[in-house]
């Protein structure tokens, strides 16, 4: 009994050593924390454009133009829905103009010559500087054209050089240019040109005392062969004072039609040909000699291609009597 008591006493003490000597338990995993998330990155806001015309007052060079366009009542239009491209002079580009221009266009009675030339420089569309420099002309909202040439790198708008571009709007683009570019002046009738012109006196009385002056301020076209008042004056003295006498008007009508073609003849086609049949019906001669050319042999054209609305005149140094 007491060798059992002794047996079970040291089996008791393995068993406590051997649980002592046990490798302690492994321990259950931590659980590792959520990462914190990044917020996400705040979208930048595109930028908003300005119209045409609050860009030009934004920015400061175009105080001219600005005041212009207020006073020919074109504000509304260049900040409408467009798209319009506009070629903007600089106030630099408006002092080039004559002293005095600014202040008489910004005057009340100017106001279409100053809308005139407000829209010639605005083009319909939005032409960004990539298109423009493919192009030979572009017609403005005017109604007339202006040229596009690229010499030596640089853009120009008729004599303008295109100094900044694509400066965007919300309704179109504006491209910078350093001169005022001024309409073609409209072209009178070919009896609105002899008057104005002062060498004609002679033969715009002549074309009234005959009733013409109508005929020949109507479509046409004609090519008139216009006698200088020198030209008249190599008449036979008294000549013109007879021929301007009621009596004598039809003879008058005669010989002023002779020197009236149908027709809008340059002088380059002029130089090509050996005759042309008047208004009148009967033909005048054309000859070259020495590089000039005569009608009927001995009446020189001394000035070529005066245009007009309704035509061209070349002057002539002698009157032209017919057969």
């Amino acid at each position: 009994m007491k060798r059992s008591n002794i047996v079970l006493s040291v089996l008791l003490v393995l068993t406590f050593v051997v649980a002592a000597c046990a490798p302690a338990p492994t321990p259950a995993p931590t659980a590792m924390p959520e990462p914190t998330k990044m917020p996400e990155p705040t979208a930048m806001p595109e930028p908003v454009l300005k119209d045409i015309v609050d860009t030009a007052v934004a920015d400061g060079r175009f105080t001219t133009l600005v005041t212009a366009v207020t006073a020919a009542g074109l504000v509304d239009t260049l900040k409408g829905e467009g798209p319009f491209t506009v070629f903007a002079p600089t106030d630099d580009a408006f002092a080039k103009l004559p002293a005095g221009t600014i202040e008489e266009l910004l005057k009340p009675e100017s106001k279409q010559a100053l809308t005139d030339i407000l829209l010639y420089h605005v083009v319909s569309g939005k032409v960004m500087a990539a298109d423009v420099v493919g192009l030979t002309s572009a017609t403005t909202v005017l109604g007339k054209d202006v040229a596009i040439k690229v010499d030596m790198g640089n853009v120009y708008i008729n004599d303008a050089q295109v100094i900044i571009t694509d400066i965007e709007t919300s309704n179109g683009v504006i491209h910078v240019i350093d001169t005022v570019i001024l309409p073609p002046a409209e072209l009178g009738t070919i009896v609105d040109i002899a008057v104005a012109d002062g060498r004609f006196t002679t033969l715009v009385a002549a074309l009234q005392a005959a009733g013409l002056v109508e005929t020949l301020s109507g479509e046409g076209p004609f090519t008139v062969f216009a006698p200088t008042d020198d030209a008249f004056a190599k008449l036979p003295a008294g000549t013109v004072e007879s021929l301007l006498k009621p009596e004598n008007l039809e003879q008058l009508k005669n010989i002023l039609l002779y020197h009236v073609v149908s027709g809008k003849v340059m002088a380059a086609d002029v130089v090509g040909l050996t005759s042309a049949p008047t208004v009148l019906g009967q033909d005048v001669t054309i000859t070259v000699k020495d590089g000039n050319v005569y009608l009927n042999d001995t009446v020189q054209v001394i000035i070529t291609d005066i245009e007009a609305s309704n035509g061209v005149i070349h002057v002539i140094d002698a009157v032209l009597l017919p057969k």
